[in-house]
């Protein structure tokens, strides 16, 4: 009985999700592969046919950087072309650039630059209009574009078009701090909007300076990455690696394992 019960609640939901979705089928969703994310998510991960929202926070927020990592990772791991709309390095011929995408870095988030098809226009009207376009190819890895704003209506018509193609579309927010702020918290079409910032890495043990001394270096970056609206899902922080080659996030060792496996690596790192 309780199973069954269970099982008219699922498809409750399904058709109401797919009221929302104008009646269309579910397109599916791309995993994370961490069970802390995709077990939060409805579904089990990003959703597919959808708008998602990026931004930074802090001080960077304008240029975007952290932000174009965490979407590069993700589309990293679909197959094909990755459209990516963009003003360009100097808008209207100024002398004052705009922080351009560094593919070197997005590469190392695993999405190689001959994937991307970069279009650069200084209209934000013009950039609306080409990720409409490449929404409504299907076929693509997913299309970006970055803007300082995303008004309700050009959201509403990006989150149509992915569904209609069952495509997988993101804004990439870059504005200043203040207005970063401002816009994070404004109503959006979007089905989820995120937010990611930098936190301290760490310093881990490494080869040795000298002999009988640990030697300190690095450990991979980390970010706060914050889950601020989703649909079907409570507002969400977790602490993450940065993605690694293959676009893929981690928990911090001593989240993952626990405080106790930690301590004991670093114990067998210091004695040998």
């Amino acid at each position: 009985m309780a199973q069954r019960r269970e099982e008219v609640v699922d498809a409750l939901r399904e058709r109401l999700r797919q009221i929302e979705r104008g009646g269309r089928p579910r397109a599916g969703v791309l995993p994370f592969g961490l069970a802390a994310l995709d077990g939060h998510l409805p579904d089990g991960g990003l959703a597919l046919g959808a708008l998602h929202e990026v931004g930074g926070a802090g001080e960077g927020s304008d240029d975007g950087a952290l932000p174009a990592l965490f979407i590069a990772g993700l589309l990293a791991r679909r197959p094909g072309i990755v459209l990516w709309c963009l003003p360009p390095a100097h808008p209207g011929g100024t002398t004052t650039p705009h922080a351009p995408l560094f593919a070197p870095g997005i590469a190392q988030a695993g999405l190689h630059p001959d994937r991307v098809i970069y279009v650069e226009a200084e209209e934000e009207a013009v950039r609306l209009a080409a990720m409409e376009e490449g929404l409504g190819h299907g076929g693509l890895a997913g299309v970006v574009g970055e803007l300082p704003r995303l008004a309700m209506t050009a959201g509403r018509r990006l989150q149509l078009a992915a569904e209609a193609t069952a495509s997988l579309a993101f804004v990439l927010l870059r504005a200043k701090p203040a207005l970063m702020d401002k816009e994070i918290t404004r109503p959006t079409a979007a089905t989820t909007r995120w937010r990611i910032a930098p936190l301290p890495s760490p310093a881990v043990l490494d080869t040795p300076a000298a002999p009988g001394q640990p030697g300190i270096g690095l450990a991979r970056a980390r970010w706060r990455v914050e889950l601020l609206r989703c649909r079907g899902a409570e507002p969400q922080v977790w602490e993450m690696e940065a993605c690694d080659a293959q676009g893929r996030l981690a928990l911090p060792a001593a989240l993952a394992d626990g405080p106790a496996a930690a301590a004991a690596r670093i114990r067998r790192a210091l004695t040998g």
